[in-house]
């Protein structure tokens, strides 16, 4: 392959200023086949509601789309990458693909992603728990000779692992690191990895992002501060790659615009712990936490089939549907957030996604 495509200036920037960036969700039809025309509305809603990138091929789009029976891998980042070519927007947009699985398969994702245009990986460790961290290091640094990466701590109740501070330290020295997507859903595991990111020689190429949902707006208005060889370091999560921002997207633009306006002088209000706790409720009920994050693909989907987008909860495997009293717990946020929704957003345009 040609050597490494760095991120542009202008896309560079966007990804410290901080972004929201949805996790592209897979639609399906009832024969639980790719829905082509709501694949491609579900990436322009994402665009027309301001955010700044997706992730797609990750958890949220479905793992199974790897499978042989279903060989969707590939499809899907090209109908995203069609749609963002199509759109010729006025601002940066990065596609971020997600890559996983042993460093063979990684390295064969990360060749298909840049040939589809892609920016960044998005290197899930998942599924290697036998791995050693010194071999998690090497497969990185061989798909950072591809692609720029997008790291990603991910939680251990779903696939990932608990990662040492001196993983976290080796990582950010990594060239070609860009990002770090902070999801173990733990305050002591987060603060490994910023901590680590202020101690490497790369901290300002760094741009850290929150995949924390049990903590969005606390992650992105904290400033965390250690101190290096006797300096103090300041760090901040800039943005938020989530699953969570799959739905109601152009609230989530309007949040964490808000929160940039605290971040950079306007004046802290104690609502702001208010609304995190309102935001982790309506995560808690979209992603199924009292059943072990069990319905959380289906509970994304709901919400999208409530507002037009999807036209079902279908998922790839049959057994992944809500859980016991989990459209209820939909409904309660629903109603005890209104404020938090879209829907009037994406009824206003929901037509126009559907058939252009």
């Amino acid at each position: 392959m040609s050597p490494i495509k760095p991120l542009s200036t202008e896309k560079n920037k966007a990804l410290h200023d901080g972004l929201v960036i949805p996790a592209h969700p897979l639609a399906l039809n009832a024969e639980r086949q790719l829905d082509e025309r709501r694949q491609r509305a579900l990436t322009r809603y994402y665009m027309s509601a301001g955010a700044g990138g997706i992730a797609v091929g990750v958890h949220t789009t479905q793992f199974e789309i790897r499978d042989k029976q279903y060989n969707l891998y590939e499809k899907v980042l090209q109908l995203a990458s069609e749609e963002v070519k199509k759109a010729v927007l006025t601002r940066p947009f990065l596609q971020i693909a997600g890559i996983c699985g042993p460093t063979e398969q990684a390295v064969y994702e990360a060749e298909a992603a840049v040939e589809l245009g892609f920016d960044l990986g998005l290197v899930s460790m998942g599924g290697l728990q036998s791995w050693t961290e010194k071999e998690l290091l090497q497969r990185i640094e061989k798909i950072a000779d591809i692609i720029p990466i997008f790291g990603f701590y991910l939680q251990p109740s779903v696939g990932g692992r608990v990662l040492s501070y001196d993983f976290w330290k080796e990582f950010a020295n990594i060239p070609g690191v860009a990002a770090i997507k902070m999801a173990p859903f733990n305050r002591y595991q987060t603060i490994d990895v910023v901590r680590a990111v202020c101690n490497s020689e790369r901290r300002d190429e760094i741009a850290l992002y929150t995949g924390n949902d049990d903590n969005i707006v606390n992650d992105l208005l904290t400033t965390y501060r250690f101190v290096v060889n006797g300096t103090k370091m300041e760090k901040k999560i800039v943005g938020g790659l989530l699953g969570h921002w799959s739905v109601w997207t152009q609230k989530a633009v309007e949040l964490l615009e808000a929160i940039k306006l605290v971040r950079y002088g306007e004046s802290f209000n104690f609502d702001w712990l208010t609304s995190n706790i309102e935001v982790t409720d309506s995560n808690a009920a979209f992603f199924d936490s009292a059943h072990g994050f069990a319905g959380c693909i289906a509970g994304i989907h709901e919400v999208l089939r409530r507002q037009g987008l999807l036209e079902g909860r279908w998922c790839l495997n049959p057994e992944e549907e809500l859980s016991n009293g989990q459209m209820e717990e939909i409904d309660r946020v629903y109603r005890e957030y209104p404020h938090l929704n879209d829907d009037e957003f994406v009824k206003r345009h929901l037509a126009k996604w559907l058939t252009d």
